[in-house]
C-alpha cells in the first residue's frame, strides 16, 4: 500500500489532502486546501496565498490519476466546490450531506452536490459503510463529533484495507478525545495512522484541559493496544509551535514501544513549514510592502 501525504499545516497550509494506492484502487482523500483566515490578529502572509496555490495544484494533479475520491466532511480545507471538475469520470463517495451534520456544512454540501452535478461516474454517501475494490476495502465509520461536540458537525473516519495491511485516516476529530473516534482506530489496528491531533494552540479557549487530557490517554492507548508502527499527528495539532512539548507522553510511549509519531511533512520527507503557526514572524522577516 502506497500513502502519499500531500498538503497539510505542517507543510504550510490547512489540509489532510491524502493519496493511497493499492493494486486495486487509487484514493485521493479530502481534496481541499485553506487558510487561516486571522492568526495573532493577522491576515495570511503573502507567502501563505503562494504555497496554497502550490498546493492546490498538486492535490489537483493527484486528482487526475485517482478513481476514487472521497470527502469526509463539508469545509473548505476538505473539498473545494470551485473546481468540481476534478471530480469528473471520478467515483465520488462523500459524507451525507443531510444527516448528521451542521447547518453550515448541509448548506456547503447542497451547494457543492450542485456544483458537480453529472461530472462523477457516480456519488455514494459513505457514512457506516464499506466499499470493495478488488482486494481493497475501504471502510467508513459512523459519523463522529468534529472535535469535542457537535457544535462544527461530525466527519467519517476511514480505514483503507488490503489484506494484512491498514491505513487509518481520522479526519477532523481534533484528538482523538471522545470513545468514538478513538475506538474506530483501535478496532482497525491500522499499521499507519493519519490523526487530526488536538487543538492545543486554543487550550483553555476553545480546548478544554480535559479533552486535551482524554486525548493524550487515547493516542498512548493506540499505540499501546494496536500494531501502529507509524503515528501521523497533524492539522488542528500543527498550529502550535510547542506540539512535541505539549505531547511528551506520546513521544515517551513511543519510544519505549519503537514506534514513530510524525508530523505529515516528516512522513512525506519534506520541510516542517507550519507558515501559519509562524505568520507573525513571516511578516517581520519579509513585510507585506516587499510583495
Amino acid at each position: 500500500m502506497k500513502i502519499e501525504l500531500l498538503a497539510s499545516d505542517s507543510m504550510g497550509t490547512r489540509s489532510m489532502a491524502s493519496y493511497v494506492e493499492t493494486r486495486d484502487v487509487r484514493v485521493l482523500l479530502d481534496p481541499g486546501v485553506a487558510l487561516g483566515p486571522r492568526r495573532y490578529g493577522l491576515p495570511p502572509h503573502p507567502l501563505e496565498y503562494q504555497k496554497l496555490e502550490e498546493d492546490w495544484e498538486r492535490i489537483k494533479s493527484y486528482a487526475e490519476r485517482s478513481e476514487v475520491l472521497v470527502v469526509t466532511h463539508y469545509h473548505y480545507d476538505h473539498h473545494s466546490p470551485e473546481e468540481p471538475e476534478i471530480y469528473e469520470g471520478k467515483i465520488a463517495l462523500l459524507k451525507h450531506p443531510g444527516e448528521k451534520i451542521n447547518l453550515s456544512q448541509r448548506r456547503r454540501a447542497s451547494y457543492f452536490l450542485e456544483q458537480l452535478g453529472e461530472l462523477p461516474e457516480r456519488v455514494e454517501y459513505c457514512d457506516g459503510r464499506s466499499f470493495e475494490f478488488g482486494d481493497t476495502q475501504l471502510v467508513f465509520s459512523q459519523p463522529v463529533f468534529h472535535g469535542t461536540n457537535p457544535r462544527l458537525g461530525y466527519v467519517t473516519e476511514l480505514a483503507v484495507r488490503r489484506g494484512e495491511e491498514c491505513f487509518v485516516f481520522s479526519s477532523d476529530v481534533e484528538g482523538p478525545s471522545v470513545k468514538e473516534q478513538a475506538g474506530f482506530i483501535l478496532q482497525h489496528n491500522p499499521e499507519v495512522v493519519y490523526i487530526d491531533g488536538p487543538m492545543s494552540y486554543m487550550l483553555g479557549y476553545r480546548y478544554s484541559q480535559r479533552s486535551f487530557e482524554a486525548t493524550v490517554e487515547n493516542l498512548v492507548k493506540i499505540l499501546e493496544q494496536t500494531r501502529v508502527r507509524t503515528m501521523v499527528l497533524d492539522h488542528h495539532l500543527l498550529r502550535d509551535l510547542e506540539w512535541r512539548q505539549k505531547l511528551g507522553a506520546v513521544f515517551e510511549a513511543a519510544g519505549r514501544l519503537g514506534k514513530r509519531v510524525l508530523s505529515a511533512a516528516q512522513f512525506a520527507g519534506r520541510e516542517e513549514l507550519m507558515l501559519e503557526a509562524r505568520r507573525r514572524q513571516l511578516y517581520e522577516k519579509f513585510p507585506v510592502e516587499q510583495h
